[in-house]
């Protein structure tokens, strides 16, 4: 049987106007949050990263909230088999 660790990537995209920021926290198997933004500008960047590294993607998923400003969180879940 083959036992999972499991990894959480965070992209949060805040803008308002002409004026955004993009972020990517990697929530770690260990309980550890870790802001990761500056290995990369796009998702495909991070989980090429973290692919290279063992990491496969399970699900993603994405939530809008246009109401105020605009808002959007994709969250990528991962896992790798536990050494």
């Amino acid at each position: 049987m083959v036992a999972w660790e499991y990894a959480l990537l965070v992209r949060r995209y805040q803008g308002q106007g002409r004026s955004f920021s993009v972020s990517f926290i990697w929530y770690g198997p260990d309980g550890s949050r870790t802001d990761v933004t500056a290995y990369g500008d796009t998702a495909v960047a991070h989980l090429n990263r973290v692919g290279r590294q063992g990491w496969e993607l399970v699900t993603a998923a994405e939530d809008v909230n246009n109401v105020q400003g605009s808002t959007e969180v994709h969250r990528y879940h991962l896992k790798r088999p536990l050494a």
